[in-house]
């Protein structure tokens, strides 16, 4: 008899290393050979709801954030990827991201869908997902933040509209659950309520269920953002998603606090591994870490359980261990 669906489940949030053999012998069918291994690591360690690894997305040049940005922004219509000099200085003259040397794309005209297609992506994830699986997009207020703006010329116009274009493909994601991913903001609680307008445009346009991951960033596997999660509840409150997946376990016990505050309707995703250290969590460690946040959220508000942000960084032999450790762990908490 197939055990019942445990009250925790156990998630990834994105991106996985790269295999060597993909990244020797890149393809169209290595892509989906590999996104398959992905899927079956996942499920075969206990994972409840994986992601497909992201592998489609990752760029060589720009392996210090997977091409999480590049892959959008340059599929995106009325983006230019052809950075000049004068591009540069401009950007850098705005000094909002200051660990950008120059911007991911430059706005030339109105932002279109252009050709990206994320539902196809997400297609071909589901053809070898072997069950319900999570697809995950950059947030549109993220993206944003990467690109010079020459045709706006008004942050919040090109913030929308950034949004817009992801949302007209967001309603024909067919997955377990869509997640929005957003790094930026935890540092710069101040454009908040432009960052939860732009976010919840792309939530209401999916049909499944909905989350938010939330980090203060993993460039080249250090934190860029300072902040913490007090600053943001209201923000956070505001968001019309399922559940949110936060990073915790690289954060002071003290974050746990604040989410009290966090409304009853949204779930909980709890960050228990570590994706910044090669240090193996044991079974012992992440059951812990779930008892802790209860004490101080209430026994039932922990709906899932999760690695802090993807693990594009680390040796797959690292990552598939904390995969596994993350799965025993619940179940040792749980009595499973």
């Amino acid at each position: 008899m197939p055990m019942s669906q445990p009250s925790i489940l156990t998630t990834t949030v994105g991106s996985y290393p790269v295999p060597d053999w993909l990244a020797a012998l890149p393809s169209e069918q290595a892509v989906i050979d590999a996104t398959r291994v992905v899927f079956d690591t996942q499920r075969q360690a206990g994972i409840d709801l994986p992601t497909d690894g992201e592998l489609y997305r990752f760029d060589v040049n720009h392996p210090d954030t997977n091409g999480m940005i590049e892959y959008f922004v340059h599929k995106l219509g009325g983006c230019d990827a052809r950075v000049g000099r004068e591009d540069s200085a401009k950007f850098r003259a705005k000094q909002e991201m200051g660990f950008r040397a120059k911007p991911a794309a430059i706005v030339r005209s109105a932002i279109t869908e252009g050709v990206l297609n994320l539902p196809e992506d997400c297609t071909r994830a589901a053809r070898v997902s072997g069950g319900a699986f999570k697809f995950t997009l950059t947030s549109p207020y993220m993206l944003a933040r990467t690109l010079l703006d020459e045709h706006y010329h008004d942050f919040e116009a090109l913030t929308l509209a950034v949004a817009d274009a992801l949302a007209a493909q967001a309603a024909d994601l067919r997955c377990g659950c869509v997640q929005v991913d957003e790094a930026n903001i935890p540092g710069d609680s101040a454009d908040a309520p432009l960052a939860a307008l732009a976010i919840n445009r792309v939530l209401d346009a999916v049909t499944v269920k909905k989350a938010v991951h939330f980090c203060f960033g993993n460039y080249g596997g250090q934190s860029i953002q300072r902040g913490e999660w007090a600053a943001l509840i209201t923000f956070l409150n505001s968001l019309r998603a399922d559940h949110l997946v936060l990073e915790l376990a690289h954060r002071p016990s003290s974050d746990l606090d604040a989410l009290r505050d966090l409304d009853p309707r949204i779930g909980v995703g709890l960050g228990v591994v570590d994706i910044k250290v090669n240090h193996i969590e044991t079974a012992d460690e992440i059951a812990r870490r779930i008892e802790s946040a209860e004490k101080v959220l209430g026994s039932g508000r922990v709906q899932f359980i999760h690695p802090d942000c993807g693990f594009w960084m680390l040796k797959r032999s690292i990552a598939d261990r904390k995969i596994e450790a993350l799965a025993l762990g619940r179940d040792q908490f749980l009595g499973r």
